[in-house]
This record gives C-alpha cells, sequence and structure tokens, in this order.
C-alpha cells in the first residue's frame, strides 16, 4: 500500500504507524513509518504553533521515540488500534507538553507481524470543552454525578469519600485512594479512600508512614510527561520495573496486580494523585477515559477548597504571632453565649497581658515590640499546648481551655511566670476563671479579666517604674 500518497490525501497532521508483535503475544518496536506534509511540519518547523520534537529532522520508519519519550498510553493506543483493529479516539494534555491534543487513530492493513494504522492530530494551545465533552454516554454519565456531588458538597471529605467509592467501583478495583501531597513540608495524607471487602492491599493510612512523600517525588518521572500511568500487563510491569525499581518492588510486594495513577494538577502545581489497584484490565479504555475527565473536576474543586483553607486560615489566625486573632475569638465567645454549639464542659478562661510593651517600644522601636510579642505568643504556646489561644488586642491574649480544672488551670498560669523568664522583657499579667460548663461564658470573661487587672497593678506596684 502506498502510505505516503494515502496519507497526502488528508488535510490534517496525519501519519502510519507501525507495530510489530511478537510470538508469546506482546508487542515490539512501533515506528512512524511516514507522514504527510502537515505532520512533517509539525517536527521540522520550529514556529511555536506545535510542541518541540526530540528530533527536529523527520525520518521515515524510523522508532516513535525518535521524536517523543517513550509513553506508555501511547503504546497502548497504537497496539488497540494497529493489532487489535479498535478505532481510537482521545483528546488529553499530556504534562510534558504546553498543548491540548485530538487524536484520532484508524486501524489498517496488517503484514505478517507489522500492523498498520493511522494517526491524526489536531493542536491547540487552550482546552476545547466541546472536544472534553464529546464522550461516551456512560463516561458522561459518570464523571456528571461526579460533579453534581462537588457542586452540592456540604462536607468536602466526605464527599471526596464518596467520589473515590464511585471511581472505585467504575474501575471493578480492589482499591482507590486520593493522596494529597504537600510539597512544602514533604508530607502526604490520604484525604478519601474506598477498599472492597476482597481487598487484599494494605490500607494507604498505614503506608504512609513509611515515609511515602520520597517515593512520590519520583512519580512525575515514572509518568514521562504523559497525563497518567496505567500498568496493566507484563509489557507494562517491565516498562515500570526499568524506569523506577524501588518502586516497582514496593508495589509487587504489597499485591499490587494493576494500577492507574493521575496527577492532581492545577495552576502548575501537583496537589495530589488518584491511586487505583487491582482494576478490571479489560475495560481500561473506559476507565482511563473516566478518570481522565473526572481529575479535571476533582482538582479545579481541590484547588478551590485549598484557597478557601487559607483564605480561612489569613482570616482567623494573627499574622504576627502565629495565633487566633480577634475576630475568630469574638466568633467563639459568640457561638458559646448563644448556645449554637454543644456547651463545653471544664471551662477555663485566662487573660494575659504583656506588661511594659509600650516601654519597649518607645526604645526599641516597632520591631523590637514585634519581636515581644511573638516571644510572648511562643510562651503560652509551649504552655497551653491543645489550647485555644487568641490574641485578643494589641498586647493582650485570651486561652480557652476545655474539659480541664481549676487546679489545672492555676498550675499552668504558674508554669507562664516561670517561662516567661527565659525570654527578654516578657512578662505577664495574667488573670482566670473556672467554671463547669460555657452556660455562662459572659461572667467566667468578666471574672478573668478583672483578676488580670488585680494582678497588672501588684505588677506595677512592685515596679513603679515602668507604670505608663
Amino acid at each position: 500500500m502506498d502510505f505516503k500518497g494515502f496519507v497526502d490525501m488528508i488535510d490534517v497532521m496525519t501519519c502510519v504507524i507501525s507495530v510489530e508483535t511478537k510470538e508469546d503475544g506482546s508487542y515490539g518496536d512501533i515506528r512512524i513509518v511516514t507522514g504527510n506534509a502537515p505532520y512533517i511540519a509539525s517536527i521540522e518547523s520550529l514556529d511555536g504553533m506545535a510542541p518541540e520534537m526530540l528530533s527536529t529532522k523527520f525520518e521515515p520508519n524510523c522508532l516513535y521515540e525518535r521524536y517523543i519519550p517513550k509513553d506508555m498510553n501511547f503504546e497502548d493506543f497504537c497496539y488497540r488500534c494497529a493489532v487489535l483493529k479498535q478505532p481510537m479516539h482521545t483528546y488529553v494534555h499530556p504534562e510534558r507538553y504546553d498543548f491540548w491534543f485530538n487524536l484520532t487513530m484508524i486501524p489498517l492493513m496488517s503484514v505478517g507481524n507489522i500492523h498498520y494504522c493511522t494517526y491524526s492530530q489536531l493542536i491547540t494551545k487552550n482546552a476545547d470543552s466541546e472536544e472534553m465533552s464529546n464522550t461516551s454516554a456512560s463516561t458522561a454519565s459518570a464523571v456528571l454525578n461526579t460533579c453534581i456531588k462537588l457542586r452540592g458538597a456540604t462536607n468536602f471529605t466526605q464527599t471526596m469519600n464518596e467520589v473515590i467509592s464511585d471511581i472505585r467501583k467504575i474501575c471493578d478495583a480492589q482499591s482507590c485512594v486520593l493522596l494529597l501531597t504537600d510539597n512544602e513540608k514533604r508530607v502526604c495524607s490520604v484525604l478519601a479512600e474506598s477498599r472492597n471487602e476482597y481487598s487484599v492491599l494494605p490500607s494507604m493510612h498505614g503506608v504512609l508512614r513509611e515515609n511515602f512523600y520520597e517515593l512520590t517525588t519520583t512519580w512525575k518521572d515514572t509518568i514521562g510527561g504523559s497525563n497518567c500511568l496505567i500498568i496493566k500487563n507484563a509489557n507494562d510491569w517491565k516498562y515500570l520495573e526499568d524506569r523506577n525499581p524501588v518502586w516497582f518492588k514496593s508495589l509487587t510486594e504489597k499485591g499490587v496486580e494493576s494500577l492507574v495513577l493521575f496527577p492532581l494538577e492545577a495552576n502548575g502545581e501537583t496537589m495530589g494523585y488518584i491511586w487505583v489497584c487491582n482494576f478490571d484490565v479489560n475495560n481500561v479504555v473506559k476507565i482511563k477515559e473516566t478518570i481522565e475527565l473526572t481529575v479535571y473536576f476533582l482538582a479545579a474543586e481541590l484547588a478551590n477548597h485549598r484557597l478557601l483553607e487559607r483564605l480561612k486560615v489569613l482570616s482567623s489566625i494573627d499574622m504576627l504571632t502565629g495565633v487566633l486573632n480577634r475576630n475568630e475569638m469574638n466568633n467563639r465567645v459568640d457561638t458559646l453565649r448563644t448556645g449554637s454549639e454543644p456547651a463545653l464542659q471544664g471551662v477555663g478562661i485566662v487573660f494575659a497581658d504583656l506588661n511594659g510593651l509600650k516601654r519597649v517600644n518607645d526604645n526599641g522601636g516597632h520591631a523590637a515590640g514585634d519581636l515581644l510579642l511573638k516571644n510572648a505568643a511562643v510562651v503560652l504556646q509551649n504552655v497551653f499546648v491543645g489550647n485555644e489561644i487568641y490574641r485578643a488586642g494589641g498586647d493582650e491574649f485570651m486561652v480557652l481551655l476545655t474539659y480541664t480544672t481549676e487546679e489545672e488551670i492555676a498550675a499552668k498560669c504558674k508554669k507562664v511566670k516561670q517561662i516567661e523568664r527565659n525570654y527578654p522583657d516578657v512578662s505577664f499579667a495574667l488573670g482566670y476563671s473556672y467554671s463547669k460548663d460555657s452556660s455562662d461564658i459572659t461572667e467566667a470573661l468578666k471574672l478573668a479579666d478583672e483578676r488580670m487587672y488585680e494582678d497588672k497593678e501588684k505588677y506595677y506596684k512592685e515596679h513603679p517604674e515602668f507604670r505608663r
């Protein structure tokens, strides 16, 4: 067949690909046999309208790795189309390129153990929503169901667990996990996990204790610039063993027989991964299609959630000292006053007012005053571990303790007086109150405040030179 003459009749970028099969049923070399003028130009013309290839000189019948890095998803598509004679289509954004690819593959003839297919592509810089939604009815239904759950969520974590459970069932998998990565703290956490009753795989909650973050740093290189990693057969396992032997050993030791791994990315940041183990390998095309589209929305929702959490922190934390701010204190007290939350038991209130902040500001400037406030917060954080510490005003802090005793509060206040000696100029006037519950929080606040001023007056009687 005149492949060159055939592709030259097609206007869009098109080439012919050959796939070699071996006697054991596996495939061997995958080659770019020939291409039409637009396809060859996409390789040889560096005009910014197409991604840059590894080689900028097209030569017929070369291995595809001459132009792009080894890609198991690409190889699977070629095998399915050329060997299994399945027409293939996908709309994808490989991580290695700043382009979206609209790919169509059509099976052609076979000659002995060499099988052929066409490969046509349209390339755009931006995503096309119509192309993204151009999918099978079952996939569209599954993704729409996910979107509805995400948009109607009132409990973020619970909703994510439901979505992950749905993905596991679609994949007929033993396990599905939404794993978050924190690149600043270099830790991982499980946001959601679903395991079927027959799963032989360990829970990811237990696996994370094995310094798992360091392993996740190798995943991007293993994915190799594609948009996901799918391990489903001996060829794929061999690829993983060669590319990432440490991870290969970890997976096989834990009983993983097949794996899907999709990065969750938004705004150029990898926030985590969808991880599916021991799935139905006979349904891999639909599984890839479904998760591929689902992670697009999951990543956006996760990015929005992270942004809201950061804004919540900014609105509730005193940025100088790192303790909760006055606004958060007022909101907390209001909920206790109105009874909108269940009454707290064993409630302690401590007011801690810095002595001499004005003197430090006058003598050393506001930088010295800021350092004093930071050190004061450190003292309180060291003593009131696990309690709610608020910066109530310029030099005043409030601590809320629950399920405590009056003796414990008194002991902690005494400890504050001891620890403050380790920090230059840190001196607190302290007052506390104790009540059996939070039903009369107003009186508890008033009593603690009065006692704090009594302690401050005592301090100035002992140190009259510091009185303003």
